[in-house]
């Protein structure tokens, strides 16, 4: 027997399950221990679509007012 990863669209994935519960001799591991939950990626989509380019830091500030903050050099 073969294992197989398959990355698939939110959208596709119920037809895909589907599809592949009825194939005899297969089964269906689920990872979903790294999966970012739909509302939280859309959360984080909103937020991105209303950022305005002052909202943004560089790396290189963000580092000056961390170590600020913890007065660490």
């Amino acid at each position: 027997m073969r294992q197989l990863t398959v990355t698939i669209p939110d959208d596709f994935y119920e037809t895909f399950i589907s599809f592949f519960k009825h194939v005899p001799d297969v089964s269906i591991d689920e990872n979903v221990e790294n999966e970012i939950p739909l509302w939280q990626q859309e959360m984080v989509l909103e937020r991105i679509k209303n950022a305005k380019p002052e909202d943004y830091v560089s790396w290189e500030e963000s580092k000056k007012r961390l170590n600020a903050k913890w007065n660490k050099k």
